[in-house]
Protein backbone atom coordinates (compact mmCIF):
# COMPACT_ATOMS: atom_id res chain seq x y z
CA UNK A 1 0.00 0.00 0.00
CA UNK A 2 3.01 2.53 0.79
CA UNK A 3 4.61 1.23 -2.42
CA UNK A 4 1.51 2.17 -4.39
CA UNK A 5 0.99 5.60 -2.78
CA UNK A 6 4.82 6.51 -3.17
CA UNK A 7 4.27 5.36 -6.92
CA UNK A 8 1.26 7.57 -7.08
CA UNK A 9 3.00 11.04 -5.44
CA UNK A 10 5.84 9.83 -7.89
CA UNK A 11 3.10 9.96 -10.87
CA UNK A 12 1.52 13.28 -9.76
CA UNK A 13 5.00 15.33 -9.32
CA UNK A 14 5.86 14.32 -12.91
CA UNK A 15 2.30 15.26 -13.81
CA UNK A 16 2.95 18.47 -12.36
CA UNK A 17 6.36 19.11 -13.54
CA UNK A 18 4.69 18.29 -17.42
CA UNK A 19 2.37 21.19 -16.91
CA UNK A 20 4.65 23.36 -15.50
CA UNK A 21 7.07 23.18 -18.69
CA UNK A 22 4.36 23.27 -21.44
CA UNK A 23 2.54 27.01 -19.12
CA UNK A 24 6.06 28.04 -19.93
CA UNK A 25 6.81 26.95 -23.45
CA UNK A 26 3.16 28.47 -23.89
CA UNK A 27 4.73 31.46 -22.08
CA UNK A 28 7.33 32.05 -24.51
CA UNK A 29 5.86 31.50 -27.64
CA UNK A 30 3.40 34.03 -26.26
CA UNK A 31 5.72 36.70 -25.39
CA UNK A 32 7.53 36.37 -29.11
CA UNK A 33 4.44 37.09 -30.72
CA UNK A 34 3.44 39.97 -28.24
CA UNK A 35 6.73 41.39 -28.75
CA UNK A 36 6.97 41.10 -32.51
CA UNK A 37 3.47 42.71 -32.07
CA UNK A 38 1.61 40.24 -33.89
CA UNK A 39 -1.95 40.10 -31.39
CA UNK A 40 -2.90 43.28 -31.53
CA UNK A 41 -6.08 42.42 -33.69
CA UNK A 42 -7.00 39.42 -31.62
CA UNK A 43 -6.78 41.47 -28.35
CA UNK A 44 -8.63 44.42 -29.49
CA UNK A 45 -11.45 42.17 -30.81
CA UNK A 46 -11.88 40.85 -27.57
CA UNK A 47 -11.86 43.97 -25.66
CA UNK A 48 -14.37 45.44 -28.16
CA UNK A 49 -16.65 42.79 -27.76
CA UNK A 50 -16.54 42.93 -23.57
CA UNK A 51 -17.17 46.42 -23.93
CA UNK A 52 -20.21 46.06 -25.59
CA UNK A 53 -21.35 43.83 -22.33
CA UNK A 54 -21.25 46.98 -20.23
CA UNK A 55 -23.91 47.12 -17.75
CA UNK A 56 -24.23 48.84 -14.14
CA UNK A 57 -24.44 46.04 -12.26
CA UNK A 58 -21.94 43.85 -14.51
CA UNK A 59 -19.42 47.06 -13.61
CA UNK A 60 -19.69 46.59 -10.24
CA UNK A 61 -19.60 43.04 -10.04
CA UNK A 62 -16.03 43.21 -12.01
CA UNK A 63 -14.98 46.05 -9.84
CA UNK A 64 -15.63 43.21 -7.06
CA UNK A 65 -13.39 40.66 -9.00
CA UNK A 66 -10.60 42.91 -9.08
CA UNK A 67 -10.66 43.99 -5.68
CA UNK A 68 -10.02 40.76 -4.75
CA UNK A 69 -6.75 40.12 -7.43
CA UNK A 70 -5.32 43.94 -5.99
CA UNK A 71 -1.23 42.43 -5.13
CA UNK A 72 -1.32 45.07 -2.75
CA UNK A 73 -4.51 42.81 -0.77
CA UNK A 74 -2.94 39.71 -1.81
CA UNK A 75 0.58 40.30 -0.26
CA UNK A 76 -1.35 40.97 3.17
CA UNK A 77 -3.11 37.63 2.73
CA UNK A 78 0.05 36.40 2.15
CA UNK A 79 1.78 37.63 5.17
CA UNK A 80 -0.71 37.25 7.40
CA UNK A 81 -1.33 33.74 6.56
CA UNK A 82 2.41 33.10 6.59
CA UNK A 83 2.83 34.46 10.18
CA UNK A 84 -0.34 32.43 11.24
CA UNK A 85 1.92 28.86 9.95
CA UNK A 86 4.73 30.42 11.81
CA UNK A 87 3.09 30.98 15.25
CA UNK A 88 1.69 27.52 14.76
CA UNK A 89 4.86 25.83 14.39
CA UNK A 90 4.35 25.07 10.40
CA UNK A 91 7.43 26.60 9.17
CA UNK A 92 7.93 24.62 5.61
CA UNK A 93 4.48 26.10 4.68
CA UNK A 94 4.95 29.91 6.16
CA UNK A 95 8.23 29.93 4.03
CA UNK A 96 6.40 28.49 1.55
CA UNK A 97 4.03 30.86 0.86
CA UNK A 98 6.41 33.97 1.71
CA UNK A 99 8.69 32.97 -0.93
CA UNK A 100 5.83 32.15 -3.68
CA UNK A 101 4.28 35.77 -2.89
CA UNK A 102 7.59 37.63 -2.66
CA UNK A 103 8.76 36.05 -5.91
CA UNK A 104 5.73 36.19 -7.85
CA UNK A 105 5.57 39.68 -6.74
CA UNK A 106 8.88 40.52 -8.44
CA UNK A 107 8.67 38.05 -11.20
CA UNK A 108 6.33 40.12 -12.49
CA UNK A 109 7.91 43.78 -12.06
CA UNK A 110 10.68 42.33 -13.74
CA UNK A 111 8.81 41.00 -16.69
CA UNK A 112 6.75 44.63 -17.08
CA UNK A 113 9.92 45.94 -17.12
CA UNK A 114 11.54 43.91 -19.78
CA UNK A 115 8.55 44.06 -21.92
CA UNK A 116 7.18 47.53 -20.93
CA UNK A 117 4.02 46.93 -23.04
CA UNK A 118 1.54 49.77 -22.94
CA UNK A 119 -1.97 49.33 -21.81
CA UNK A 120 -4.90 49.67 -24.00
CA UNK A 121 -6.84 52.96 -24.15
CA UNK A 122 -10.02 51.66 -26.29
CA UNK A 123 -12.59 53.87 -23.88
CA UNK A 124 -12.48 55.79 -20.83
CA UNK A 125 -11.55 53.61 -18.07
CA UNK A 126 -13.11 53.65 -14.43
CA UNK A 127 -10.20 51.96 -12.80
CA UNK A 128 -6.75 53.75 -12.00
CA UNK A 129 -4.05 52.37 -13.12
CA UNK A 130 0.05 52.36 -13.57
CA UNK A 131 2.99 50.84 -15.05
CA UNK A 132 3.13 48.64 -17.48
CA UNK A 133 0.89 46.14 -18.83
CA UNK A 134 2.43 42.76 -19.72
CA UNK A 135 1.90 40.52 -18.18
CA UNK A 136 -0.90 40.77 -15.84
CA UNK A 137 -0.32 41.51 -12.30
CA UNK A 138 -3.31 40.42 -10.98
CA UNK A 139 -3.92 37.44 -13.08
CA UNK A 140 -0.21 36.19 -12.04
CA UNK A 141 -0.40 36.98 -8.45
CA UNK A 142 -3.52 35.77 -8.03
CA UNK A 143 -3.09 32.35 -9.76
CA UNK A 144 -0.03 32.03 -7.07
CA UNK A 145 -1.95 33.35 -4.10
CA UNK A 146 -5.30 31.73 -4.25
CA UNK A 147 -3.70 28.43 -5.80
CA UNK A 148 -1.45 28.31 -3.41
CA UNK A 149 -4.28 28.83 -0.79
CA UNK A 150 -6.51 26.15 -2.73
CA UNK A 151 -4.05 23.32 -2.29
CA UNK A 152 -3.04 24.02 1.01
CA UNK A 153 -7.01 23.90 2.13
CA UNK A 154 -7.55 21.01 -0.15
CA UNK A 155 -4.73 19.18 1.47
CA UNK A 156 -6.13 20.00 5.14
CA UNK A 157 -10.03 19.08 4.21
CA UNK A 158 -9.62 15.86 1.46
CA UNK A 159 -13.13 15.43 1.48
CA UNK A 160 -13.84 18.86 -0.18
CA UNK A 161 -10.94 19.35 -2.00
CA UNK A 162 -12.96 19.29 -5.68
CA UNK A 163 -15.04 21.81 -4.09
CA UNK A 164 -11.95 23.72 -3.43
CA UNK A 165 -10.26 23.75 -6.31
CA UNK A 166 -13.07 24.42 -8.35
CA UNK A 167 -13.87 27.72 -6.53
CA UNK A 168 -10.41 28.66 -6.63
CA UNK A 169 -10.15 28.09 -10.47
CA UNK A 170 -13.71 30.02 -10.63
CA UNK A 171 -12.09 33.06 -8.30
CA UNK A 172 -9.14 32.82 -10.06
CA UNK A 173 -10.71 33.04 -13.99
CA UNK A 174 -12.89 36.19 -12.95
CA UNK A 175 -10.08 38.21 -11.58
CA UNK A 176 -8.60 38.05 -14.94
CA UNK A 177 -11.83 38.69 -16.81
CA UNK A 178 -12.49 40.98 -14.76
CA UNK A 179 -9.17 43.12 -15.86
CA UNK A 180 -11.04 42.45 -19.44
CA UNK A 181 -13.71 43.72 -18.98
CA UNK A 182 -12.73 47.17 -17.44
CA UNK A 183 -10.32 47.42 -20.18
CA UNK A 184 -7.14 48.00 -18.37
CA UNK A 185 -5.28 45.05 -20.15
CA UNK A 186 -5.00 42.82 -23.35
CA UNK A 187 -5.97 39.43 -23.45
CA UNK A 188 -2.54 38.38 -23.82
CA UNK A 189 -1.88 40.34 -20.95
CA UNK A 190 -3.66 38.19 -18.67
CA UNK A 191 -2.62 34.79 -20.42
CA UNK A 192 0.14 35.73 -19.95
CA UNK A 193 -0.01 36.15 -16.32
CA UNK A 194 -1.67 32.92 -15.58
CA UNK A 195 1.18 30.74 -17.40
CA UNK A 196 3.98 32.68 -15.68
CA UNK A 197 2.30 32.00 -12.54
CA UNK A 198 1.19 28.46 -13.05
CA UNK A 199 4.81 27.81 -13.20
CA UNK A 200 6.01 29.78 -10.39
CA UNK A 201 3.05 27.71 -8.48
CA UNK A 202 3.95 24.51 -9.18
CA UNK A 203 7.74 25.04 -8.76
CA UNK A 204 7.18 26.66 -5.22
CA UNK A 205 4.66 23.69 -4.56
CA UNK A 206 6.64 20.56 -5.91
CA UNK A 207 9.75 22.63 -3.63
CA UNK A 208 7.50 22.46 -0.45
CA UNK A 209 6.52 18.45 -0.78
CA UNK A 210 10.55 17.85 -1.76
CA UNK A 211 11.41 19.35 1.52
CA UNK A 212 8.84 17.48 3.38
CA UNK A 213 9.34 14.30 2.09
CA UNK A 214 13.20 14.69 2.56
CA UNK A 215 12.75 16.17 6.44
CA UNK A 216 10.39 13.05 6.75
CA UNK A 217 13.17 10.78 6.02
CA UNK A 218 15.89 12.72 7.75
CA UNK A 219 14.21 13.56 10.96
CA UNK A 220 11.11 12.16 13.45
CA UNK A 221 7.76 12.45 11.91
CA UNK A 222 5.52 15.14 13.69
CA UNK A 223 2.03 16.02 12.89
CA UNK A 224 1.41 18.27 9.54
CA UNK A 225 -1.02 21.24 9.75
CA UNK A 226 -1.93 20.38 5.99
CA UNK A 227 -2.91 16.17 6.88
CA UNK A 228 -6.08 15.19 7.43
CA UNK A 229 -7.00 14.56 11.36
CA UNK A 230 -6.19 10.91 11.59
CA UNK A 231 -9.13 8.79 12.53
CA UNK A 232 -9.27 7.52 16.11
CA UNK A 233 -10.05 3.51 16.92
CA UNK A 234 -12.64 3.17 19.25
CA UNK A 235 -10.91 0.52 22.12
CA UNK A 236 -13.31 -2.19 24.78
CA UNK A 237 -11.76 -2.07 27.85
Amino acid sequence: MLSKTRSLISIIRLAGLAVAALAMWGFATLAHEVWEKETYAFDKSILLYLRSLHTPLRDRVMLAFTFFGEPNLLLALSVSLGIILWVRKHRSEATTIAVTGAGALGLNILLKQLFARARPQLWERTVDVKFYSFPSGHAMISMVIYGLLGYFLGSRFPKLRWWIYSLTVVLIAAIGLSRLYLGVHWPTDVIAGYTAGLVWLIACILSLEVWKQFRSVSAPSEEEFLSPEPSQEITHD
